[in-house]
């Protein structure tokens, strides 16, 4: 039935996806008809739903299409943008979007904010406690090996130790300097 639909208005190409439920995020079909519409081009389908797998993915696709300067036509709908009543319905959707994704930033905030009075530590925890910290500088300071060689034997990244060793020095400004000599490196107080 979808593909009589199709080909009674003569699409050019059709894009399937066979056996795929609509509310996947990621629709072989979909993606490829999406790399290769360009401006000008019609998007035309026989249901909506078989577009976005939600109203907030389709109206983000919608304006998608608008800002390619894409067309969009559903055949069940009557929703053409090349029409005012079309341009309407894209508008309503797009306002829709719009709305939902204020909600979500507000919803989120708001927990976030919850969370925090609550005394909960946000985000991701520390990779290096402090005494490990504590033993890495101790290793770079009195055996002068590098932070690159400290992390080896802590069995961190050099970037994990060099973040952590900068959270526990008490100056706000801190600098590596590099000897070039010994190739190792050591705290600096910025002036």
């Amino acid at each position: 039935m979808q593909l009589d639909a199709l080909n009674a208005v003569n699409c050019d190409i059709i894009f399937k996806d066979h056996g795929v439920s609509g509310t996947k995020a990621s629709r072989q079909g979909l993606d490829k008809m999406l790399d290769d519409a360009k401006a000008g081009d019609t998007v035309i389908v026989f249901k909506l739903d078989r577009l976005g797998r939600s109203v907030l993915h389709l109206a983000d696709l919608l304006v998608q299409f608008q800002q390619d300067e894409i067309h969009f036509c559903s055949l069940s709908e009557g929703i053409n943008t090349t029409t005012p009543g079309g341009k309407l319905v894209y508008h309503l959707f797009s306002a829709f979007a719009e709305f939902q994704r204020d909600i979500i930033a507000e919803s989120t905030t708001a927990g976030l904010e919850a969370a925090r009075r609550r005394g909960s530590k946000l985000g991701r925890p520390k990779a290096l406690t402090i005494e490990t910290l504590l033993a890495a500088q101790r290793i770079i300071a009195q055996e002068n090996v590098s932070i690159a060689e400290a992390a080896k034997r802590i069995g961190a990244s050099r970037s994990t130790l060099r973040r952590g060793l900068l959270d526990i020095v008490p100056h706000k400004l801190v600098m590596w300097i590099k000897d070039r000599n010994a190739s190792s490196y050591h705290f600096g107080k910025l002036k």
